[in-house]
């Protein structure tokens, strides 16, 4: 039996449908791809002409399609948490930065990470105390959990971990204080407007080659963007 023989006008109108189906499932994907990326939470100029900037990174957001990753979180004005590394910032601003660090450490892969950079003085209060370099070693065996990096400005921030073994370590985020933490605090100035990307430096998408992919790779986990405006 004979195969049925499209005319060359029907196998057009097949062409043009399987196209018109592509494209429609490609605007679902980005459709679907927009809906859920992180939001993007403003910090507003205060009176003082100073604004703060709380933040934490955990071990596990909890939260999302990948709610094993590690991540950050990230304040806004009413005292929410959002799963974001998307902040928008006030131009020609001090930045006064509260980091709670929830996560587990380890060494160092590049010591010049451990230098405290772009912030105001040189320094960044380790719970409460000032410091300019951050030593792994020193830290009672956690080493170093993160680092909050924005290349374009200068700033690298790195941040001690806490004991994994703590009977109050936080498992997923968002976390509390009263769990295992350590304080990190520390102002820069924005300047000018821009977008500037930040990330981690410290591998730690677990899983991946070299800890570089997954989480490191990804908005609202290990790397971000600073929309100053």
């Amino acid at each position: 039996m004979k195969g049925v023989r499209l005319s060359k006008g029907a196998r057009a109108g097949a062409l043009l449908f399987g196209f018109a189906a592509l494209i429609g499932l490609l605007i679902f994907a980005v459709a679907g791809y927009l809906r859920t990326s992180p939001p993007t939470v403003s910090v507003g100029a205060s009176s003082s002409g100073s604004v703060n900037l709380v933040m934490q990174t955990d071990g596990a957001v909890g939260v999302g399609p990948h709610p094993s990753w590690v991540g950050y979180f990230v304040q806004d004005a009413s005292g929410a948490w959002h799963q974001t590394t998307l902040i928008q910032l006030p131009q020609n601003t001090d930045v006064h930065v509260t980091l709670y660090e929830y996560d587990s450490g380890g060494n160092l892969r590049n010591s010049a990470w451990s230098k405290i950079e772009g912030t105001a003085g040189g320094v960044a209060y380790i719970n409460g105390t000032a410091e300019s370099v951050v030593n792994p070693n020193t830290n009672t065996g956690n080493g170093i959990a993160h680092t909050f990096n924005v290349p374009a400005l200068g700033i690298n921030v790195p941040m001690y971990g806490v004991s994994g073994s703590a009977k109050n370590f936080c498992s997923t985020g968002p976390c509390n204080t009263s769990q295992a933490h350590n304080t990190i605090t520390f102002s820069f100035h924005t300047g000018g407007a821009g977008i500037f990307r930040w990330q981690c430096f410290v591998p730690c998408g677990l899983g991946y080659l070299e800890g570089n992919g997954g989480p490191m790779q990804n908005l609202g986990y290990m790397a971000g963007f600073l929309k100053v405006v």
